[in-house]
């Protein structure tokens, strides 16, 4: 099978399908699009979500606090607490797990969450480390907000700019792909990893209208439009000029080969709103870069400068890492 999640379809025959929910205190239960789960036990609404880092391995302690967290802000919940599992290859060190505890405990400080409990092991099923974390939220309003909340003539925003994420990756783990970018440009590009979290945006916009959100994660933009799309059973149209793009963000993709819309883009937020130029300009209130970029009608599917686009694939950089692999294999050479 390929590297990267099942595509929706499979996931939905192999594994969702399977699933059986009974108990009353499950108020959202898992599909496709939906990232979330929210259990009701007579108070507060709960919001929990779990996500795996296989894709990295800078920042990973950093990577692993944010990228649950914003699952849940995505739901229009704060995070409260997080569980993380850390399996580490047996050629690791004490000073390794050290370092990356180290890295949890101060992601977790800007976070504003603690992290409650986990495990570690050393495991020759991996060959490097590998974390997963599940995020423990409270809701904001009475109700989560969940991507099947768009309707047809909602404004669909984005916060920041697609691709940071991937691009901070490829800098920090695939530099030989860089050709001629600057060191400026590269320092840049890490740099991004000091804005994946979208928790700020995420209880901005719940407190403000938002109807239905998405984290843009694995399959970028395209992937996570097409995800509310489905979700919420109706057809966004957007335009590709309007997504923001970083210069340096797109000079990294020009140079490894990839398409930027297609690439793992946590930092960025989808809200379908009535009226996305207020929310743009709450956003703003609070630091926050946003833009309209399309609209939601009735429909089906993401017409993208009018044209209809297919379902996502594997993230652009499971391609790269891929390639990779296969090049160091030529060469005789095990990539670990």
């Amino acid at each position: 099978m390929r590297i990267g999640k099942l595509n929706n379809d499979a996931l939905d025959a192999l594994v969702l399908s399977k699933l059986r929910h009974t108990r009353r205190e499950v108020s959202c239960a898992p599909q496709i699009g939906v990232d979330c789960a929210a259990l009701d036990f007579g108070g507060s609404l709960i919001v929990v979500s779990t996500d795996p880092i296989t894709s990295a391995t800078a920042n990973l302690g950093r990577l692993t606090v944010h990228v649950s967290c914003n699952d849940a802000a995505a739901a229009g919940a704060e995070p409260v607490g997080l569980l993380v599992t850390l399996l580490a290859p047996p050629d690791c060190t004490e000073a390794d797990i050290d370092a990356l505890t180290d890295e949890l405990a101060s992601a977790a400080a800007e976070a504003n969450v603690d992290i409650i409990g986990g495990h570690t092991e050393i495991t020759g099923a991996v060959t490097r480390m590998i974390t997963c974390a599940t995020v423990i939220a409270r809701s904001i309003n009475d109700a989560p907000i969940m991507p099947d909340g768009a309707e047809p003539g909602d404004d669909i925003v984005l916060t920041k700019s697609a691709g940071m994420e991937g691009a901070a990756i490829i800098a920090s783990d695939l530099p030989e792909l860089l050709g001629d970018i600057s060191e400026c440009d590269i320092a840049r590009a890490k740099g991004f990893f000091e804005s994946i979290s979208v928790v700020p945006e995420g209880i901005c916009a719940a407190r403000n209208g938002a109807k239905a959100m998405h984290d843009v994660t694995e399959g970028g933009v395209y992937g996570a439009l097409w995800e509310l799309a489905h979700a919420s059973g109706c057809k966004l149209i957007v335009e590709s000029a309007l997504i923001p793009v970083d210069g340096v963000t797109r000079r990294i993709c020009d140079a490894a080969g990839v398409d930027v819309y297609r690439l793992i883009s946590s930092g960025c937020m989808l809200i379908a709103c009535a009226d996305g130029m207020q929310m743009c300009e709450r956003l703003g209130q609070i630091g926050v870069s946003a833009r309209v970029v399309g609209r939601a009608a009735s429909g089906s599917g993401v017409e993208i400068d009018g044209r209809l686009i297919e379902p996502p694939g594997a993230d652009e950089l499971y391609k790269l890492f891929e390639e990779r692999q296969g090049r160091a294999m030529q060469r005789g050479v095990i990539v670990v």
